[in-house]
């Protein structure tokens, strides 16, 4: 039985991965910032753990709890909407200490595992908003666009040592916390003279048909976590595929 590892399952997209995992037979240790009970099914495969990606010494216990691991996806991330030149740079710091210090931290504490079995997979959640750019998410965007070439060039590395490397890129998902999750960061970030702006953008999200939902990112999570080719991209949701297709990858 194989045992994976997903950060940030509170909610959304990691809560969903980690209930779809369960459901494929795994062991699943499914960490959050705080734990807590009933989120997922009762199952004896499943561990709940306490993980701020963000602290060294969290990453550490994690990682001696866990045991050993066959799957690390690197899930958690914080969402961040607003004008640019209103957001203070101590938020873009917070966006990219979890977004990209954060995975980029768990992948080098779980890669000594991996290399000396010869074996594991690294599976790194982004965003389709690396795949074409988007208004009001520059900071955000950055953040997830240093883990796509954080990635792809760690592929190259941890090839010889049979670790594979994944991206998944997730589309818009408006069913998931992303907005209200961030409210606090936000406020402020859409000052006056970017309103009319912010207010078509908004309008325009409103009428997206095709969109993102969590069972796809799921999906996309398993496949990837057990693709045994050199693929390294794998957009989730019908929006990021499109997107994909518009802009060819491997």
């Amino acid at each position: 039985m194989k045992t994976v590892l997903i950060t940030g399952c509170s909610s959304g997209y990691g809560l969903e991965t980690a209930r779809y995992f369960l459901a494929q037979g795994w062991q699943v240790i499914a960490t959050m910032r705080t734990p807590r009970e009933g989120l997922l099914p009762a199952s004896g495969n499943l561990r709940v753990l306490a993980l701020d990606v963000t602290r060294a010494d969290s990453i550490a216990r994690a990682l001696e709890a866990a045991g050993p691991l066959d799957v690390l996806v690197n899930n958690a991330g914080i969402g961040l909407f607003g004008a640019f030149e209103a957001t203070p740079m101590s938020t873009v710091h917070e966006v990219f200490e979890t977004n990209t210090f954060g995975a980029m931290a768990m992948c080098q504490a779980v890669i000594p595992r991996f290399r000396e079995r010869r074996a594991g997979t690294i599976v790194n959640v982004t965003s389709s908003a690396t795949l074409a750019p988007f208004p009001l998410v520059a900071a955000y965007t950055a953040s997830k666009t240093a883990i796509e070439g954080f990635t792809a060039s760690l592929q190259h590395e941890l090839r010889a040592f049979g670790v594979r490397v994944k991206l998944v890129e997730p589309g818009y998902g408006p069913s998931t916390s992303f907005t209200a999750n961030g409210q606090q960061r936000m406020q402020g970030l859409i000052p006056e003279a970017y309103e009319a702006f912010a207010h078509d953008v908004f309008a325009g999200f409103a009428r997206v048909a095709a969109f993102t939902k969590e069972t796809d990112v799921a999906e996309g999570v398993w496949r990837a976590a057990n693709d045994v080719s050199d693929r390294l991209h794998f957009p989730a949701g019908a929006d990021a595929v499109a997107l994909a297709e518009k802009r060819p990858l491997s």
